[in-house]
């Protein structure tokens, strides 16, 4: 797609202002709606981040320093999230909160999954990296969310998740669903049943499905 190969460049060379123009352009001109951006912009560009330099001792700096700027126009895309929204007249009356669990920072793809569960409808609560356990067990409890969706990239938090799920399920029953997403699930399925969590989601169209089923819409 040319409109990948255009942005990859820029993001490449770390031309900010240039990218976040080039993507944001992309929606104003109706181009591109906000799920295909994420789905075959932003989501591309950061899985295939690759550290080409002699001096492998600044990889890791480049990747943050991108992944920054892709976090920069996804904040810069939420009008257009309400907008498109608004557009497609789907209000459900349901909450979702979009969660990482503790000592976990890739935050950046929960972030689209909350504008995933907007353009659906719903009322999208994000919270964002590294939440506190018990913060969330007890905000779960007041706010009694439809659905509480969990991203895993590290393997290392594999274990604590399994215990939020177990008991966000004692906590609130039949009245949630867990969604669970990230590398770490993705790259090992098995991952997804040893958590015991309803759903597993990878793109948007997971994310609708859900919402519809959820929401009594299937």
């Amino acid at each position: 797609m040319k409109e990948y190969q255009d942005f990859y460049e820029l993001l490449e060379v770390e031309n900010k202002q240039n990218a976040v123009t080039y993507a944001l352009q992309l929606l104003e001109s109706g181009k591109m709606d906000v799920q295909t951006l994420y789905t075959q912009i932003l989501t591309p560009a950061l899985n295939q981040m690759e550290c080409r330099l002699s001096d492998k001792r600044i990889c890791i700096w480049k990747e943050h320093v991108r992944t920054a700027i892709v976090r920069t126009i996804v904040e810069c895309c939420y009008p257009y999230v309400v907008k498109e929204r608004e557009h497609m007249a789907l209000l459900q009356n349901k909450t979702a909160i979009i969660l990482c669990p503790p000592e976990e920072y890739h935050d950046l793809g929960a972030r689209m999954v909350a504008d995933f569960f907007t353009l659906c409808g719903w009322n999208a609560i994000y919270v964002g990296s590294n939440t506190p356990y018990q913060d969330f067990y007890n905000a779960a409890d007041f706010i009694r969310p439809d659905v509480i969706a969990i991203s895993i990239t590290n393997y290392y938090t594999l274990a604590v998740s399994k215990k939020i799920i177990k008991d966000l399920k004692e906590l609130l029953q039949d009245t949630v669903k867990i969604v669970v997403g990230g590398y770490a699930v993705r790259e090992h399925t098995k991952n997804f049943e040893t958590l015991h969590a309803d759903y597993f989601s990878d793109s948007y169209a997971d994310i609708r499905k859900i919402t519809e089923e959820a929401g009594g819409l299937l």
